[in-house]
C-alpha cells in the first residue's frame, strides 16, 4: 500500500491553511508521504489553469521531491441540473472528466476520481441511479483512452450503502472503473464496512482515510422541560483518534489482496483548528498509524 496525501486538506476550505499545489507537494514530501492526490478544483488543480507550462512545474516539482502523483479527484454530481433538462449537464461534467484525464497523463497520475450523484427527489431513486451508471460507464471509456483507471468514490447518494455500492459498479460493468471504497461513511451508517473491505478489495485501487468523534446534538422542547435527539455532529481528527477502525479495516484490505494508494485527508473542519501547525501534526499522525497498519 502506498500512504498518500490529498490536497483537499490543504485547500483553505473550512479556515484551514491554504497551499499552492507546488507547495503542497513539498508539504507531502517534507511531511513523509510518499504520493499525493490533487484536487481537480480551485484553488489547486483546475482545468482552467492547467496549461502546459504548468502542468510541467507541478511534475518537475513532484520529481525533484520525489512524490507520486497518484490521484486527480474529480468532483461530479451526476443527477445534477434535474430541473435544467435544456442543459447538458453531463455533456459537461464527461468533458470535465474527459480533460482531467488528459490532465492526468500528462502528469504521470494513474487514475481519475469521481462520485456518482446526490438524489434529486424522494421517489427517484431508480432514475437517479440509471443516470449515474450511464454517465460513469461513458467517463470509464474515454478515461481509458488516456491510459487512467477511473474510481468511485463511496460519498454521493446514489450507491451509497456497501450492498449498492457493490450492485453499482456491477451494473457500470466497465473494466477500467475501479472501486475507492471508503470506511467513514458506511461507519457512520453502522454497515460492517471491514467485512466489505475484504470483498472490495480485488476491486479497489485507492481508499481515503478520516476519521471522526461523534459529537451528540439536542434540541430543548420547553413544554416537556427536556430534549429531543437530533442526528450527531462529527468532527474530525486524526486516523486512531475517532469511531473508525482503520485498523481492521485496512488489514481487511491487505489480506484481500489491496495494493493501491491510502489517501489521508482533512476534508471537515479539524479538532485543534486549521491552522498549518495543526494540519501538519494530524498528517504526521495519521501516516505514521496507517503505516503500522499495513
Amino acid at each position: 500500500m502506498i500512504p498518500t496525501l490529498f490536497s483537499v486538506s490543504y485547500a483553505g476550505l473550512w479556515g484551514q491553511c491554504r497551499l499552492d499545489v507546488e507547495a503542497f507537494i513539498k508539504k507531502a514530501a517534507a511531511l513523509g508521504y510518499s504520493a499525493v492526490e490533487l484536487m481537480g478544483k480551485r484553488p489547486h488543480l483546475s482545468i482552467l489553469d492547467a496549461d502546459e507550462a504548468w502542468i510541467q512545474t507541478i511534475r518537475q516539482t513532484a520529481e525533484e521531491n520525489r512524490i507520486e502523483i497518484a490521484t486527480i479527484a474529480g468532483y461530479t454530481d451526476f443527477t445534477a441540473g434535474r430541473h435544467a433538462a435544456e442543459v447538458p449537464w453531463l455533456e459537461m461534467q464527461t468533458a470535465y472528466v474527459q480533460t482531467l484525464a488528459r490532465v492526468a497523463a500528462a502528469l504521470g497520475a494513474k487514475i481519475v476520481r469521481v462520485f456518482t450523484g446526490y438524489t434529486t427527489a424522494r421517489d427517484s431513486g431508480l432514475a437517479d441511479w440509471d443516470t449515474c451508471v450511464r454517465a460513469i460507464r461513458e467517463c470509464a471509456k474515454i478515461t481509458e483512452e488516456y491510459g487512467i483507471q477511473l474510481g468511485v468514490q463511496n460519498h454521493h447518494d446514489t450507491g451509497i450503502g456497501c450492498d449498492a455500492f457493490i450492485e453499482f459498479l456491477d451494473d457500470v460493468g466497465h473494466p477500467n472503473c475501479r472501486a475507492m471504497f471508503d470506511p467513514w461513511s458506511p461507519a457512520l451508517n453502522g454497515e460492517d464496512y471491514v467485512r466489505y473491505a475484504g470483498l472490495l478489495a480485488p476491486r479497489m485501487v485507492q481508499t481515503t482515510l478520516a476519521d471522526y468523534v461523534r459529537l451528540p446534538r439536542f434540541e430543548y422542547l420547553p413544554g416537556l422541560i427536556n430534549y429531543r435527539p437530533l442526528p450527531d455532529m462529527v468532527r474530525a481528527v486524526p486516523v486512531g483518534e475517532g469511531f473508525v477502525d482503520y485498523r481492521g479495516f485496512l488489514q481487511a484490505l491487505k489480506k484481500g489482496g489491496f495494493r493501491g494508494y491510502v489517501a489521508y485527508e482533512m476534508c471537515s473542519p479539524l479538532r485543534g483548528g486549521g491552522h498549518e501547525e495543526n494540519l501538519d501534526k494530524a498528517a504526521v499522525v495519521s501516516l505514521e498509524r496507517i503505516k503500522a497498519c499495513m
